[in-house]
């Protein structure tokens, strides 16, 4: 069964959720030999999830920001490492149909692939000596103009799903005018390498490997966006990291919960889960995570409700969101393996490596600390000293 050919999200979901079970199963593999879940990425192609935010006039379902959220949570839930990859090339498609950044002809051509032949794409702008894009820093790969199109050297780092990915979205600044613009790069052409450094010890089986660029010769009309200077516009799809680290947090919460209902130590003549402060750990849990699930959506559903007027003023709440979510999702795994104790550093444990994924969030975009000043700056426009 596919997802397009279900009738309402509630279906789509279920057959989401029945995809994902077995991801669970794998994670552990993944995660131990760091290798990139190949099989996790063709069994969402399968069902057609990655055509999804891909608008309705490009052949896709165009779903809302909402439920695009509840696919990349029950994904979490089973494998993080799965869904943030997935999340990026979900979003980016989102983003580019829905605003119109590429132009029409340019995404048609890219949307026919996803629907089509299975194409995945990710943002490549991450590099050694700038950081995080998000943090302004020029790109020092290149781009030069040639009779025929573009020439383009340089490294990238952190390109998230780079074993499967068949499309890169290159951001590189132009050498004769200085200016930045992102390029289109398929996989396949010569001169582009992914070079296997990933070794992080948080989402291990993303392969955010890097990108290396060798004279790669690229079609002019693959130059797809010029980079204009100043304040950039919200991005409501990247609360798809948020809903990735919230599925993680819901799993860990689940180990917890099965844990403190089975455990029955010869000191008790019950199980722990009725021990007081074990009860305590396991409320704090859930206040955590329903007001994180509050939280999430009802801002992705207040996007999908406004017009690009209110859009344009939700940057600080966008942030908020994935400042709480992670730092919660921090917390709820701690409290979690509180209540497993000692059990919860075993390798076989998933409990550990929930622990290992949720700190990454952390280095997602955007940062907390750039965060914590939007949100300072909006009270001290908002609030009027007297």
């Amino acid at each position: 069964m596919k997802l397009t050919s279900c009738k309402s999200m509630d279906q789509r979901i279920k057959l989401m959720k029945e995809t994902v079970h077995v991801f669970s199963s794998r994670a552990y593999q993944h995660d131990k030999q760091a290798s990139f879940p190949f099989e996790n990425m063709k069994d969402l192609i399968a069902i057609e999830y990655t055509g999804l935010t891909i608008p309705q006039q490009y052949g896709g379902m165009g779903i809302s920001l909402y439920e695009m959220l509840k696919h990349q949570e029950i994904i979490a839930k089973a494998d993080g490492s799965t869904a943030l990859s997935i999340g990026w090339h979900m979003g980016i498609m989102k983003n580019l149909g829905e605003n119109n950044i590429w132009g029409i002809k340019k995404y048609r051509q890219l949307a026919n692939l996803v629907l089509n032949n299975g194409a995945l794409i990710n943002n490549s702008a991450t590099e050694p000596a700038t950081g995080s894009p998000t943090r302004g820093g020029k790109p020092e790969t290149t781009a030069k103009k040639t009779n025929n199109g573009w020439k383009i050297n340089g490294r990238k780092t952190f390109t998230t799903m780079a074993p499967m990915l068949t499309h890169f979205n290159v951001s590189a600044t132009i050498e004769d005018t200085g200016e930045v613009g992102d390029f289109l790069i398929q996989h396949y052409l010569p001169g582009v390498i992914v070079e296997e450094t990933w070794d992080a010890i948080a989402m291990r089986a993303t392969g955010s490997h890097d990108l290396i660029l060798k004279d790669v010769v690229i079609a002019e009309s693959d130059f797809v966006n010029k980079r204009t200077p100043g304040k950039k516009s919200p991005q409501g799809w990247l609360l798809h990291i948020p809903a990735c680290y919230l599925g993680i947090a819901k799993a860990a919460q689940e180990v917890a919960v099965n844990f403190a209902k089975s455990y029955s130590p010869n000191s008790i003549n019950t199980t722990i889960s009725e021990i007081p402060t074990v009860k305590q750990k396991l409320g704090e849990i859930e206040l955590k995570l329903v007001k994180c699930t509050h939280f999430l959506y009802s801002v992705a559903n207040k996007w999908d409700k406004s017009n690009s007027l209110i859009r344009e003023t939700m940057q600080p709440e966008l942030g908020a969101v994935k400042y709480e979510v992670v730092n919660e999702a921090i917390h709820v795994i701690d409290l979690a393996m509180r209540i497993v104790g000692a059990r919860s550093l075993s390798e076989k444990n998933p409990l550990q490596r929930y622990y290992r994924d949720v700190r990454a969030g952390l280095h997602n975009p955007p940062m907390d600390d750039m965060t914590l000043m939007q949100l300072a700056n909006q009270s001290l426009q908002r609030i009027k000293t007297e």
